[in-house]
C-alpha cells in the first residue's frame, strides 16, 4: 500500500481497529443479567441442547443420589461404548478405520460382506481427477495445509456433475469420495509444500486399494513406502478415535448449521474444516508438542520431578512457553475424571514408544500427565477434574510416525470426516428448517446525524 499526502493506509488500519475494538466492547455482565449461555455453555460448562443424534454420546457425569456427579469419561459411537468397538477389532489384529466409517455412516456394524464391499468402495474413490494433482495441489503450495485441504475440497466441487444433488444417495457418493481421498489430498498438499517451499525430494505414492486408509497413508508419506503393523495399528487407533466425538463439538455443530441450509456437500466439508483449523478446536496436539519441547529445553533434568512440576507451575502462572496460562493437552470441555480416548490410546502409545526406542520421552509425558491435575488443581478454581485429554498423547505419536507438525490437525480431519459425513447425512434425513438461533440486541438506538453535524 502507498502513502500519497501523508495518508496511510496501514495507519488509517490502524485507527479504524480501535474504533472497532472500542464499539463492538458487550458488558460481559449482560449475560447473566438476559441469562445467555456464553459460548452455548452454562455457568458449569455443561452444553446447552441444540440438537438431537444417534451418531455418538459422550458421558461425563453420573447420577448419585439424586446428584449429578463427574465419572470416568465414556464415548458411544452409536450406541457402542469406544472401549468394546477397538478392543474388538484389535483383539482380532485388524484395523477399524473402515469398520468404524460404516458404524457411524449407516448407524450399524457390517458383517464381513459389507465390511468386505465397504473396503472396496473406498478403495474406488481413492481417485483424483486427472491432473488435479498437478494443477490444484502443486500451485500456490503453502505450510497451511487445512487451507490446502479447503481449497483441494472446494475445487472438487467443480469435477462433480451432481455437486448440488442433496439428495441421500448422491451426497453417500460424495461423503465416501472425500473419506477415500482426504488422505491423498493431505499427503500430497504436504509434498508439493515440501518441495517448492523447502526445496526438498518430490515423490508422488500412488495408494494401493488393498491397504487401509492407515496403511496408504504411511505408505504415501514415506520416501520408501514402508512401515511396520505396529506403525499402522498405532495410526489406525488414533483415527478411529478421533472420528467422532458427539454432535456439540464446533466442527460438526458447523456440519449442522450449514447443511440445515441446504447447501452442497463440498462447501459444507469446507466449513467444517475452517472450524476445526481454529486452535481451539483442533490444533492443540501441535501445541502439546511444542510444549513439551520448550519444558526440555528449560528443564535441566527432565527425570526430576520437582523440577518438571515447577515448570509446569510457571505455565500456569503464565511465566513460560507462550505465556497463555495453560498447560497444553490437559482438560476438556466435557470430560472431567478422565478421557476414554486418551486411556485406550495410552497402551499403544506405549508400544510405539518401545519401537521406537523412546521410552524415555514417554516417561516424561507420562510424569506430566500425572503431575499436570495435582498443579492446576493448587493453582486454579474449577468447577470439575482435569484430565489428560487424547491430544495430549496424539502429537507425539504422530511424531513418532514422522509424520511432519503441518500434518497434525489435517491427521485429524482425515478421521474427522467420518463424523462430518454421518451428521451431514443425518441432518438432510431429518432437516425440517434451517438452524438460526436468536441474538439479542444490546445497543441503543441513536437518530442519525447528517454528516456535516458530526
Amino acid at each position: 500500500m502507498s502513502e500519497t499526502n501523508h495518508w496511510s493506509a496501514s495507519q488509517e488500519i490502524e485507527r479504524l481497529a480501535e474504533i472497532c475494538i472500542q464499539d463492538n466492547q458487550i458488558d460481559k455482565s449482560l449475560y447473566g443479567s438476559y441469562d445467555v449461555k456464553r459460548g452455548l455453555r452454562d455457568i458449569n460448562g455443561k452444553g446447552v441442547l441444540a440438537g438431537l443424534t444417534q451418531i455418538s454420546q459422550i458421558q461425563s457425569t453420573k447420577q448419585v443420589n439424586g446428584e449429578e456427579v463427574p465419572c470416568d469419561g465414556q464415548l458411544f459411537y452409536r450406541g457402542i461404548d469406544i472401549r468394546d468397538l477397538t478392543r474388538g477389532f484389535m483383539s482380532e489384529g485388524r484395523l477399524g478405520y473402515e469398520e468404524s466409517a460404516y458404524l457411524l455412516l449407516f448407524g450399524r456394524l457390517p458383517d464381513a460382506q459389507e465390511l468386505e464391499n465397504f473396503k472396496k468402495l473406498i478403495a474406488a474413490c481413492r481417485i483424483l481427477p486427472t491432473n488435479f494433482v498437478r494443477d490444484v495441489v502443486m500451485k500456490a503450495p503453502r505450510a497451511d495445509m487445512m487451507n490446502t485441504l479447503s481449497r483441494s475440497v472446494l475445487t472438487l466441487a467443480n469435477y462433480d456433475k451432481k455437486a448440488d444433488d442433496i439428495s441421500i444417495p448422491n451426497v453417500i457418493r460424495q461423503c465416501v469420495r472425500l473419506i477415500g481421498v482426504f488422505p491423498m489430498l493431505a499427503v500430497y498438499g504436504f509434498h508439493a509444500f515440501n518441495h517448492y517451499q523447502r526445496d526438498k525430494s518430490f515423490y508422488i505414492h500412488r495408494p494401493k486399494p488393498e491397504l487401509s486408509t492407515a496403511e496408504n497413508i504411511l505408505r504415501m508419506l514415506r520416501p520408501d513406502k514402508h512401515y511396520t503393523q505396529l506403525e499402522a495399528r498405532v495410526l489406525d487407533l488414533a483415527l478411529v478415535l478421533h472420528m467422532e466425538h458427539g454432535g456439540g463439538n464446533n466442527s460438526s455443530f458447523t456440519m449442522h448449521v450449514v447443511t440445515s441450509s441446504g447447501t452442497d456437500t463440498y462447501s459444507a466439508v469446507a466449513a467444517s474444516l475452517a472450524s476445526l483449523k481454529g486452535p481451539k478446536h483442533g490444533g492443540a496436539n501441535i501445541k502439546v508438542v511444542e510444549m513439551m519441547h520448550d519444558l526440555r529445553a528449560n528443564v535441566r533434568d527432565v527425570r526430576d520431578r520437582d523440577a518438571v512440576e515447577q515448570y509446569l507451575e510457571k505455565l500456569v502462572d503464565r511465566e513460560a512457553f507462550d505465556r497463555k496460562g495453560l498447560i497444553y493437552g490437559m482438560g476438556h470441555a466435557v470430560y472431567s475424571l478422565s478421557d476414554p480416548r486418551a486411556t485406550i490410546f495410552r497402551d499403544s502409545v506405549a508400544s510405539l514408544a518401545k519401537e521406537k526406542g523412546l521410552h524415555k520421552e514417554f516417561a516424561l509425558y507420562s510424569m506430566v500427565e500425572e503431575l499436570a491435575p495435582q498443579v492446576i488443581a493448587r493453582k486454579r478454581r474449577i468447577y470439575k477434574g482435569v484430565s489428560a485429554n487424547v491430544d495430549f498423547y496424539s502429537g507425539f505419536v504422530y511424531g513418532m510416525l514422522g509424520l511432519p507438525k503441518e500434518l497434525f490437525t489435517p491427521m485429524f480431519a482425515v478421521a474427522r470426516i467420518v463424523g462430518w459425513s454421518a451428521h451431514r447425512l443425518e441432518e438432510l434425513i431429518n432437516m425440517d428448517k434451517i438452524i438460526r438461533p436468536s441474538y439479542m440486541s444490546v445497543s441503543g438506538q441513536e437518530a442519525y446525524i447528517p454528516l456535516a453535524e458530526r
